[in-house]
Protein backbone atom coordinates (compact mmCIF):
# COMPACT_ATOMS: atom_id res chain seq x y z
CA UNK A 1 0.00 0.00 0.00
CA UNK A 2 2.79 2.48 0.72
CA UNK A 3 4.65 2.10 -2.77
CA UNK A 4 1.31 2.79 -4.52
CA UNK A 5 0.76 5.92 -2.22
CA UNK A 6 4.33 6.93 -3.53
CA UNK A 7 3.46 6.07 -7.34
CA UNK A 8 3.46 9.37 -9.15
CA UNK A 9 0.70 7.77 -11.45
CA UNK A 10 -1.89 5.21 -10.58
CA UNK A 11 -1.00 1.10 -12.27
CA UNK A 12 -3.30 0.29 -14.99
CA UNK A 13 -3.40 -3.15 -13.13
CA UNK A 14 -3.36 -4.62 -9.70
CA UNK A 15 -1.96 -8.24 -9.86
CA UNK A 16 -2.39 -10.27 -6.31
CA UNK A 17 -2.40 -13.41 -4.71
CA UNK A 18 -5.87 -14.17 -3.46
CA UNK A 19 -3.78 -14.79 -0.06
CA UNK A 20 -1.35 -12.71 1.20
CA UNK A 21 -0.17 -11.60 4.34
CA UNK A 22 -1.97 -9.72 6.86
CA UNK A 23 -5.43 -9.58 4.75
CA UNK A 24 -6.49 -11.62 1.77
CA UNK A 25 -5.85 -10.00 -2.28
CA UNK A 26 -9.66 -8.75 -2.02
CA UNK A 27 -8.84 -6.10 0.99
CA UNK A 28 -5.94 -5.33 -0.86
CA UNK A 29 -7.73 -4.19 -3.84
CA UNK A 30 -10.48 -2.58 -2.51
CA UNK A 31 -8.20 -0.74 -0.65
CA UNK A 32 -6.11 0.20 -3.59
CA UNK A 33 -9.37 0.44 -5.68
CA UNK A 34 -10.42 3.52 -3.22
CA UNK A 35 -7.38 5.29 -4.31
CA UNK A 36 -8.07 4.87 -8.18
CA UNK A 37 -11.53 4.11 -9.40
CA UNK A 38 -10.16 3.09 -12.35
CA UNK A 39 -7.75 0.38 -11.25
CA UNK A 40 -8.39 -3.05 -13.04
CA UNK A 41 -7.41 -6.34 -10.67
CA UNK A 42 -6.57 -9.93 -11.57
CA UNK A 43 -6.02 -11.94 -9.08
CA UNK A 44 -4.49 -15.20 -9.04
CA UNK A 45 -4.16 -18.22 -6.56
CA UNK A 46 -2.53 -21.87 -6.64
CA UNK A 47 -6.07 -22.44 -5.30
CA UNK A 48 -8.65 -23.35 -8.66
CA UNK A 49 -11.21 -20.99 -9.01
CA UNK A 50 -14.44 -22.77 -7.79
CA UNK A 51 -12.72 -23.66 -4.60
CA UNK A 52 -12.20 -19.92 -3.73
CA UNK A 53 -15.75 -18.90 -5.15
CA UNK A 54 -16.91 -21.42 -2.72
CA UNK A 55 -15.31 -19.50 0.57
CA UNK A 56 -16.90 -16.08 -0.77
CA UNK A 57 -13.49 -14.27 -1.36
CA UNK A 58 -14.47 -13.63 -5.58
CA UNK A 59 -17.15 -12.84 -6.90
CA UNK A 60 -18.85 -13.80 -10.22
CA UNK A 61 -16.91 -11.77 -13.34
CA UNK A 62 -13.75 -11.17 -11.36
CA UNK A 63 -10.79 -11.38 -13.44
CA UNK A 64 -8.59 -14.72 -12.19
CA UNK A 65 -6.09 -16.70 -13.49
CA UNK A 66 -5.22 -20.19 -12.10
CA UNK A 67 -1.21 -21.32 -10.97
CA UNK A 68 0.31 -22.67 -12.48
CA UNK A 69 0.01 -20.33 -15.97
CA UNK A 70 2.76 -20.00 -18.43
CA UNK A 71 3.81 -16.32 -19.67
CA UNK A 72 1.14 -16.59 -23.14
CA UNK A 73 -1.72 -17.27 -20.63
CA UNK A 74 -0.36 -14.65 -18.22
CA UNK A 75 0.38 -12.05 -20.76
CA UNK A 76 -3.51 -13.19 -22.77
CA UNK A 77 -4.99 -12.38 -19.33
CA UNK A 78 -3.46 -9.25 -18.63
CA UNK A 79 -4.51 -8.26 -22.20
CA UNK A 80 -8.31 -9.47 -21.40
CA UNK A 81 -8.40 -7.61 -17.72
CA UNK A 82 -6.95 -4.86 -19.50
CA UNK A 83 -9.35 -4.37 -22.76
CA UNK A 84 -12.91 -5.24 -19.72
Amino acid sequence: MEWFKRLGAPPDLLMTDIVIPDMNGRELAEKMKALSPGLKVLYTSGYTQDVIAHHGVLDEGIHFIGKPYTMKELSQKVRDVLNS
